[in-house]
This record gives structure tokens, C-alpha cells and sequence, in this order.
């Protein structure tokens, strides 16, 4: 069995004991020895599938509130300091976690002195003290604002340094393995946002949020710009120059010089965002920054001096990295993405028409649209009049868009449109844009989410590319989102990925037949069922020619935490995208041949078949969804500022994928990432056998998703899903749960069969043994929210201490579990 580090376990030990320790302090060592007593009583319910839970359920139902709320934190806080704090954490806690983290490897020190080994232990002592102390629950939902904060600090306090020094270590590589250095303005990869971008189904990001997160970003940016530029002034004392600086700064320290008026103009910029921020009306600086272009001219003038007097090395340390930090990040640190709905963008075009008497154009064919639309784009005349009568959303459309159009071109990065059907969509953007004073022809993004879509994107997009006037305004440089939540909880995940190979094919093909440079836009989320996994098997399973050294993905949630949180991790993160991706570039993988291509086809139908008449066509499905798992109760828990659903009416079609996700994990069956994968290779085994084993021994697509698919099967626990039927499910519905868990456990058995093994992940060591290290403090929290669940459901009045309890659960199995969806 592999053991874990003796570093890892010895730190796993000290914090558990340290923990200990505080709640003997705080609540006394009977409630520590219930929390053991529920702990071993887990372990051996799970140790088989028929495993006595009786002892636990009498237990658990002997507890008060009051007791229940002091066990569940006690078993969050085991899973969060020997795992990894998720999104659904606190930031006040993210930094208490990474002041341990930081502490435990000071502790690795090995000269310190025993009063330095003991000033270090207090301080962990005091950091869990202060944990413990400390509401691990948000007590009010996030706004787009928080959000957009969050991801500005993991800027400052990680890819800050991560970026430039990962920049270097290329740099390094390049010299010594092509004999030539990068370029200063090399930028392997750009970061974007669409946080108080993205008002898809989200009421709560309006035009004034847009508009105020812009200003955020540009003011976090001339903070880091400032700190940077006076450090600078600092290292920067030497006199020795060149005629072209000392012309622009004559005096005997011209780069500090030329930092102290650098300085003062990011000043100024500062103080001007952080009045308008305060709602001041204030007018603009004359010197205000609105390029990189204008923190780079005095940078560069600095840096080629240095070089020709020669000072290389200072010129290539820290104001090298502040360079290299302006080509990566900008006036603003993350170039804003907006995203709407498609339907918003018709309505607001169908109001205007039937304004001015022109027809109904809801009802209009797509040929009649087009026609419409060009015209009005190729006139030199408005034709949206200065004021008339619109519905609210079309106004905020609008109001958004005049945001947009008086925003400098480079704090502003894509317009994304969701649910994008046909090529009006796209033009529809284009022609509010323009009627609300776009200067600039801003990348107008389709995105494709359902099944249907992606089997329509392109020939979508073959229309959309062979008009002439769309060809002038892409310039022929066009981004394709695919969507990955939409798809597979639409679809299943197996025929969902299917399918999204298949377009992204067709896409590169038509591509190059119009000589359109792509760039395909991976919405992917961070579990599985929403198109998660390793970003090297990712990658790897792409379509042939569909990175062409370019490739943009989303980072969401508690992924964005897990790979970029630190900034040892984020140049890890940052080596892997890089290096994954030149390999898909430079080495790309066969196209399937057409036996595996014919096989699949016929696998994502018997897949797409079974996925649809569970989640569609079982008529008990919907109540057992959602009596069994959290989804009503998921509100209490603030994990966004977006709702639940897209729409305050209907079903499980209206959910989220992450909600959806989300309540599948909380009860461990991860049901959105297998359903249907059973049925799918149970056919090509009755079928083609020959041909599925030539599949998982050479298609990297196939033997990825295979490997994506095991690792949701091993953090799947069917024990524990059935003891959640057992305590929340009307007995009429018993029979669904055994079907979905019979199929989980059939699954199990042709993974292990297709990939020769007796145990699943067996050639995934490490993960296999953090799952195993989890599961003793996850699993409690799983018996504790059922039984919580229980009481929640059935009782009149609901005490805060019983609804505090419930939302540590959840917060708790999502960290246990690494996702939240």
C-alpha cells in the first residue's frame, strides 16, 4: 500500500492533534469523544456495501442541535486542514489556511532553534484556535462585486509573482535549449474574466455592477503598478545612462527619476478610480492611463539603457518582471468577457422594430433577420432612436452595451453570447453595439451548449463565415466557446463529449477553409460532469489541429483556488497548460479511424438513450432527485451571487449544471458524470469488442475519458447514497435509487475489466491514497447532513443551529470531495 510523505503525514498528524486539543478546549473532551465514537462508527458501515448502520442512525438521532453543530465543525475543519480549502470557504479562512501552509514549511527549516521550533507550533496552535473560532459559513450570498474582489486577490497574491517567475524559467529553458532568448513582451498565456461580466441568468450583474468592477480592476491594477514602480525607485540608483534617458530625465539619478513621474501618473490614476468608485464625480487627469502602452514607453526606455550601458543583469531582474506583468495583465489585471443570453438580444431587436412599424421580427425567418441586420450594419445612418418606450431587460442590454462602448478597447476582451442558435445572434450584438456608439469591433463569441447546438454549430458558423461584411468585421480572427455543463447535463457525459469532438472537428475543417484563425473556448467547469479533469488529458484529447498553439479555457470556482491559490502551485499550473499544450501542437494525435469513429457514434446513441429515459423519462426521477439530495436547500449556502436557476419556474431542466452537480456529489452517487456511460460500453462489448479494446489501448480522447471516468467512479460511495435513501426517500422511490446504484457498481466492474486491473485507480497511486486519507472525516459529514437533512425537512421551526449545521456539511463533503461542481 503506498504511504503518504513522511512530511505530508507528520504535518496530517500535528494539525489533527493540534485540533483536538482546541475543541477539548472549547467544548469539552465528551463532545471529542462523540466525534470519535461517530468517526469509527462510519468507518465500519463503509468498510462493506451491507454494513450495520443502525448503531450510527441511533446515535446520530440521540443528538440535540445544540451537540450536532460543535461535531459537524470539528469533522470540517479534520477535512479541510489535511485536504484543501474549496470556493465555498470563506477568503477569511483561505488565509488563515495559507498562513498554515506558509508556517508548515517553515517548519521544514532544518537548522532552526528549538524556540524558533516552538514559536512556530504556537503559531499554528493559534491560527486552528482561530479557525475554530471563526464562522466557516458566509453569512450573506457574495455579490459580482465580492467575486470580482476574489479574483483580483488571487492576482496579488499569487500570479503576481507566479507569472513573471515562470516567465523566466521559460526563458532559461528557451537559451538553453534553442540558443535564443524570448522576447521582453513574450505572453505565453492572457487571463480574462467574466466576474460582474456575466449576466446570463444572473439579475444581479447590471450595466452600473459592469461598469464598477472595470473601475476595480483598473484601480487594483495602479495599486500593483504603484508598488512595483516604487520598489523599483529603490533598486534603480546607478547614474550611468544613456543620451535618450538622461534627454527625458536630466539629473545624476535618472531612473529613479523616471520611476518617482511613472509614480506620480499612476497616482493619479489611482485616486482618480478610487473616487469614482466612491461615486465622486471627478474629472479625468490629463496624464490618465488608458494603454499599457503608457506604463511600458518610460519602463522600456529605462530597460534599453541599462542594456547598452552594461547593467544586463539589472535590467533583466525586477524591471524586467514589471514589464513582462504589464504585457500579462494590463490597465485593469483581467480583460473583461460579457455575456448574455442570445434571447435577450432578440427581444431588445424586436422591440426596436416593431417601434419604428417595421414587422414583428420575433417572428421573422433567419433569412429575413440576416437581411434586416446587414442592411442596418452596412447603413452610415442610426436607426435606434435617441429615446423611446423599451421593456426593463432590453434597457439594461442596452445600458450595458453603451458601458462597453465608452470603456478603453483594452480593459474589454469578448462578447459571449449564450445559447447561440443561428448566425443573427451574432449579428444582433454587432448592431446593438454599434447603435450604442462602439467605436471598435469588439469579438462577438457564440457559444454552444446543448446537444442540439453543437451539432448545429457548424453549420452555424459556415453561414456566419461566408458573409462578406461578418468576414471584415471578425477579421477573420474568430473564438467558439463549446460548452461543457449544458451539454452533458442535456445529454449525459458521454454523449456530450462525443459531441463536442465532433464539432470542434467540423469547426477546424470549415476554419481552414476560410482561412479563419481559431481559437476554441473550452467552457469547461471544475468536476467532471462539467467537463473538468487533468489539464494534461485534456489536452491530450483533443481533436487533431484544434490547438494550433492556442487554446482558452475556464478556470472556475474552487479550481481557480486549487491551481492558482499559491504561487508555487500556479507556476506549476502554468508549466502544465504551457507544456500540454506545444505537445498537442507540435504532436498531435491521429484522427480516430473510422471503425472507432462508426463505434462511438453507435455508443453515444445507446448512451444518449439511457441517460434520457432516467433523467427525462422515469417518472419517479425528479421527486427522487430531490428528496435524496440537497438541491432545495442548496439556497442556504452562498456560493455565488448567481441563482440556483436560470429561471425561478420549472424543473431539473432549469437548474444549473453546477447546482445539479453539486447535489449529486453532496450524496456521493456524482450521477451527471457516469449516467449512461454503462450502457454505452456494455453495446460496444456485445458489439465490436475487438474494436472498444483497440480504443482504450490507442485513442487518447477515448482512454481519457476512461481515465475521467474512473476517477468520479472512485470517489462515488454507494453505501453512502443508500443510507441517504434509507433516511430521506419515500419507499416508492427505493427502486430508482437501486437501478442508479446497480449501475454505478456495474460500471465499476468494465472499467477494471477494460483496463486489466482488479481495483479502480490502480495505476493512480497518489490519488488513490488522498482519497483513502479523506474518507474517515468525509464520510461522518455525509451521516451527520443526512440526518440533518432529516430533521430540517421535518421540522416546524427550524433553530440556527440546525440550519448552521446543515451548511457546514455541504461546505465540508464539497472541500472533502474537491469540488463543488
Amino acid at each position: 500500500m503506498l504511504k503518504l510523505p513522511e512530511t505530508l503525514r507528520e504535518n496530517v498528524r500535528l494539525l489533527g492533534e493540534l485540533l483536538g486539543e482546541t475543541i477539548h478546549a472549547h467544548e469539552g473532551a465528551d463532545l471529542f469523544d462523540k466525534v470519535e465514537g461517530i468517526r469509527k462508527l462510519g468507518k465500519a458501515i463503509t468498510r462493506t456495501d451491507n454494513g450495520d448502520s443502525a448503531p450510527l442512525v441511533t446515535l446520530l438521532g440521540e443528538l440535540g442541535d445544540a451537540d450536532i453543530l460543535p461535531i459537524v465543525r470539528a469533522f470540517n475543519q479534520f477535512l479541510v486542514l489535511t485536504a484543501h480549502p474549496t470556493e465555498v470557504t470563506r477568503r477569511t479562512l483561505i488565509r488563515k489556511y495559507d498562513q498554515i501552509v506558509d508556517t508548515l514549511a517553515d517548519r521544514q527549516n532544518g537548522s532552526l532553534l528549538t524556540f524558533e521550533q516552538d514559536k512556530l507550533r504556537g503559531r499554528l496552535h493559534r491560527l486552528v484556535e482561530e479557525i475554530w473560532a471563526t464562522d466557516e459559513i458566509r453569512t450573506t450570498r457574495p455579490t459580482a462585486i465580492d467575486e470580482a474582489k476574489w479574483g483580483f486577490a488571487v492576482i496579488e497574491n499569487s500570479l503576481w509573482e507566479a507569472v513573471p517567475d515562470f516567465i523566466r524559467h521559460l526563458d532559461r529553458l528557451s537559451k538553453r535549449h534553442l540558443d535564443q532568448p524570448l522576447p521582453i513582451d513574450v505572453q505565453p498565456f492572457k487571463f480574462f474574466s467574466w466576474m460582474g461580466g456575466d449576466r446570463d441568468g444572473n439579475p444581479n450583474v447590471t450595466h452600473k455592477i459592469t461598469r464598477e468592477v472595470l473601475l476595480l480592476g483598473r484601480w487594483m491594477a495602479a495599486e500593483l503598478y504603484s508598488r512595483d514602480v516604487y520598489s523599483l525607485g529603490g533598486d534603480l540608483s546607478m547614474s550611468e545612462a544613456t543620451d535618450e534617458l538622461r534627454k527625458l530625465y536630466p539629473s545624476p539619478t535618472p531612473y529613479r527619476d523616471a520611476m518617482y513621474t511613472l509614480r506620480k501618473r499612476i497616482q493619479a490614476t489611482l485616486e482618480w478610480a478610487e473616487a469614482r468608485l466612491q461615486g465622486r464625480v471627478v474629472e479625468a487627469p490629463e496624464d490618465l492611463i488608458i494603454s499599457r502602452e503608457d506604463l511600458l514607453e518610460p519602463l522600456m526606455v529605462c530597460y534599453k539603457s541599462l542594456n547598452e550601458v552594461g547593467l544586463p543583469h539589472i535590467a533583466n531582474g525586477p524591471l524586467m518582471d514589471t514589464i513582462r506583468r504589464i504585457h500579462c495583465f494590463g490597465i485593469n489585471l483581467v480583460p473583461l468577457d460579457i455575456r448574455q443570453d442570445g434571447e435577450r438580444h432578440v427581444k431588445a431587436i424586436d422591440e426596436l422594430v416593431a417601434y419604428l412599424d417595421l414587422g414583428n421580427y420575433a417572428e421573422w425567418s433567419e433569412e429575413e433577420r440576416q437581411a434586416f441586420l446587414l442592411e442596418q450594419l452596412s447603413s452610415k445612418r442610426p436607426i435606434m432612436p435617441i429615446k423611446w418606450p423599451v421593456s426593463d431587460d432590453t434597457a439594461e442590454v442596452l445600458a450595458t452595451c453603451r458601458v462597453i462602448a465608452n470603456e478603453p478597447r483594452e480593459i474589454l476582451s469578448h462578447y459571449v453570447i449564450s445559447m447561440a442558435q443561428q448566425p443573427s445572434d451574432v449579428l444582433a450584438v454587432a448592431l446593438l453595439l454599434k447603435e450604442c456608439g462602439m467605436t471598435w469591433d469588439m469579438p462577438i463569441v457564440p457559444l454552444f451548449e446543448t446537444l442540439d447546438d453543437l451539432d448545429r454549430a457548424p453549420v452555424v458558423m459556415d453561414r456566419l463565415w461566408n458573409l462578406e461584411w461578418y468576414q471584415k468585421y471578425s477579421a477573420k480572427d474568430q473564438t467558439i466557446m463549446i460548452g461543457y455543463s449544458d451539454s452533458a447535463k442535456d445529454a449525459g457525459k458521454f454523449s456530450a463529449t462525443w459531441a463536442q469532438y465532433k464539432a470542434q472537428e467540423k469547426l477546424v475543417a470549415l476554419a481552414d477553409k476560410y482561412e479563419v484563425s481559431l481559437v476554441l473556448f473550452h467552457g469547461r467547469g471544475g468536476t467532471v460532469g462539467r467537463g473538468g479533469g487533468p489539464v494534461e488529458k485534456a489536452m491530450a484529447s483533443q481533436p487533431p489541429g484544434s490547438i494550433h498553439g492556442r487554446i482558452r479555457v475556464t478556470e472556475q470556482g474552487e479550481m481557480i483556488r486549487y491551481k492558482f491559490g499559491l504561487p508555487r502551485v500556479a507556476f506549476s499550473s502554468l508549466s502544465s497548460y504551457v507544456v500540454a499544450t506545444l505537445r498537442a501542437t507540435i504532436s498531435p494525435h491521429d484522427a480516430p479511424s473510422p471503425e472507432w469513429r462508426d463505434l462511438i457514434e453507435r455508443m453515444g446513441a445507446a448512451s444518449l438513450e439511457a441517460y434520457r429515459s432516467v433523467v427525462r423519462g422515469h417518472e419517479h426521477f425528479v421527486p427522487y432527485f430531490r428528496s435524496l439530495t440537497p438541491e432545495q436547500e442548496l439556497s442556504l449556502l452562498a456560493l455565488g451571487s448567481r441563482p440556483a436557476k436560470r429561471k425561478s419556474t420549472g424543473g431539473v431542466e432549469s437548474l444549473r449544471a453546477i447546482p445539479w452537480v453539486f447535489a449529486w456529489t453532496q450524496v456521493r452517487l456524482n450521477l451527471p458524470a457516469w449516467l449512461g456511460a454503462r450502457q454505452a460500453l456494455e453495446y460496444a462489448l456485445q458489439h465490436e469488442p475487438k474494436t472498444l479494446a483497440d480504443m482504450v489501448s490507442n485513442w487518447p480522447f477515448f482512454s481519457s475519458f476512461l481515465d475521467l471516468l474512473e476517477m468520479v467512479i472512485g470517489k462515488a460511495d454507494g453505501p453512502i447514497c443508500t443510507y441517504y435513501e434509507q433516511q430521506l426517500v419515500p419507499a416508492e422511490y427505493h427502486g430508482l435509487g437501486k437501478q442508479l446504484r446497480d449501475d454505478l457498481k456495474a460500471l465499476e466492474l468494465l472499467i477494471n475489466s477494460l483496463k486489466k486491473q482488479d481495483i479502480l485507480l490502480k495505476d493512480e497511486p497518489l490519488l488513490r491514497q488522498s482519497l483513502e486519507v479523506r474518507k474517515p472525516y468525509v464520510d461522518p459529514l455525509n451521516y451527520l447532513q443526512a440526518e440533518l437533512l432529516k430533521r430540517y425537512r421535518s421540522s416546524e421551526t427550524i433553530s440556527p443551529d440546525l440550519e448552521r449545521a446543515l451548511k457546514v456539511t455541504m461546505a465540508g463533503i464539497a472541500a472533502g470531495m474537491r469540488n463543488t461542481g
